[in-house]
């Protein structure tokens, strides 16, 4: 029968190397869902998705089925989470499902560019936001002279990106000092968050700049099904991050209870949020105006309070950032974690901090990693090649609810997914057409990101030999 408790590879129980700690509540494992997923998207992707629709109403509608989608994600993962709580999540259930190549093909992508790609991109935003208070992070702090910059041109470094490291450092320094001490400084930051973001809805729905007229509002667009879709694949980037909780599943409280709870109430959290802004935002700009500008919240700030509205989104926007990178290293760093655990990763990645339980390894290169990624730039060329193959993944580890069911009946699931088989069914057919929508607009990022995590076969087969020699 599987157990539900943290699997220990025979190597940790021969050196009694401690175990991760169950030190995260049901308010901390929310706030990473709701943390991770907002970042910055709520502030620009309308923009997009109304140049694709047309009208407000069809945005709202985008929204309305992005996050029926995504709650049927989060439903699906609930099983997974609760019947496997260990560090790790997809990778987890990937190997469960379909063996340990697989979970390895998804630790080795979220190690080396999916979550480190992130990272660096979320940190980078936030020094681009700093900017707009103070234009010197933009100089150039030192060129190298290698051809690693853009074109092959040399490589410059700007003070923005020296802060983006410093960033990534502190908060990587604040999870390794206890995972309590992640979660407790997400808790913090999202509420805080949450709170700025409330303010910026209620002013732009009781503003006397406003108008109900902006509803009904159109512009010329791609309409139809084509115009629907293209929408609806920014509105689920923008839902993206809801699944980081179940990475830390072995450090939360009662996981049978308390990560469907946070997946579900997470979920539903952030579609409010995405609706109630959205309706902001109408309000004050048609949807000419919503087109017209990358910032939306921005501009509709700017329109009510000037330039200091505008001012305040950025800071607004800086906190949501925080929060995601925050939660992004806290999650992220136990999926090569639990790979090392399971000998197919450096083993020294394994290490527990015997004093603050933590995987302080792992938080550490993952930190260095993503922090390297920022200095040379090329994070948003390696995330956009790994996108196809990230997706996939995506959806493998959902359908994993409906192949576990089959290939382990035994297993105790303490929660189902409410709706099975046609809710994992519809999320991974959603996913389906995602794949087939990025396969088509960007054919040679896709296959260069297949390239990419191919890479790390070899090292797979070294390691499982290597497991074999020496078991």
């Amino acid at each position: 029968m599987h157990s539900t408790e943290p699997r220990h590879p025979p190597q940790a129980t021969e050196s009694h190397q401690p175990d991760l700690k169950r030190e995260l509540g049901i308010w901390s494992a929310a706030s990473i869902v709701i943390g991770t997923v907002i970042g910055s998207a709520i502030f620009i992707v309308p923009s997009a998705m109304v140049k694709s629709v047309g009208t407000p109403a069809m945005v709202f509608a985008v929204f309305v089925v992005g996050g029926i989608l995504t709650l049927f994600g989060a439903l699906s993962y609930a099983e997974l989470a609760a019947a496997m709580p260990e560090a790790g999540g997809e990778y987890d259930y990937l190997r469960e499902a379909y063996g340990p190549l697989w979970g390895f093909i998804y630790g080795w992508t979220q190690m080396w560019v999916a979550k480190s790609g992130s990272i660096a991109t979320i940190a980078t935003g936030f020094f681009i936001y700093l900017a707009n208070f103070r234009p010197e992070l933009e100089h150039v702090w030192v060129v190298v002279p290698l051809p690693l910059g853009e074109g092959g041109a040399p490589l410059e470094i700007r003070y923005g990106q020296l802060l983006a490291v410093a960033v990534i450092a502190i908060l990587g320094l604040v999870n390794y000092f206890g995972v309590r001490v992640g979660g407790d400084v997400q808790v913090v930051i999202t509420l805080v968050k949450v709170v700025l973001i409330a303010a910026i809805i209620v002013i732009g729905l009781t503003t006397s700049h406003g108008t109900v007229a902006n509803y009904r509002t159109a512009i010329p667009s791609a309409a139809g099904i084509g115009g629907f879709f293209a929408a609806l694949v920014a509105a689920l980037w923008a839902y993206d991050g809801w699944n980081n909780v179940v990475m830390v599943a072995s450090e939360i409280r009662k996981p049978q209870r308390n990560l469907p709870l946070s997946l579900v109430l997470g979920s539903l959290a952030v579609i409010a949020i995405y609706l109630a802004a959205n309706f902001a935002y109408f309000r004050v700009l048609p949807a000419g105006g919503v087109a017209a500008h990358d910032r939306v919240a921005s501009e509709m700030m700017r329109q009510i309070l000037g330039q200091n509205g505008a001012g305040a989104v950025s800071i607004a926007a800086m906190i949501s950032i925080l929060a995601a990178l925050n939660g992004s290293i806290l999650s992220g760093s136990r999926v090569p974690f639990a790979m090392a655990r399971d000998r197919l990763f450096f083993r020294r990645v394994a290490h527990v901090h015997p004093h603050y339980r933590t995987p302080s390894s792992s938080i550490l290169v993952l930190s260095a990693w993503s922090a390297l990624l920022v200095l040379s730039s090329r994070y948003d060329q390696l995330y956009t090649y790994v996108i196809f193959a990230s997706v996939i993944l995506y959806g493998m580890a959902t359908a994993a609810v409906i192949v576990m069911r089959y290939k382990r009946p035994e297993m105790p699931r303490p929660y189902r997914t409410i709706g099975y088989p046609f809710v994992p069914a519809i999320f991974v057919l959603a996913i389906a057409c995602l794949i087939v929508s990025t396969l088509v607009k960007s054919p040679r990022e896709s296959l260069m990101g297949i390239v990419l995590i191919l890479i790390g076969l070899p090292f797979y087969y070294f390691w499982k030999r290597q497991r074999q020699n020496h078991p």
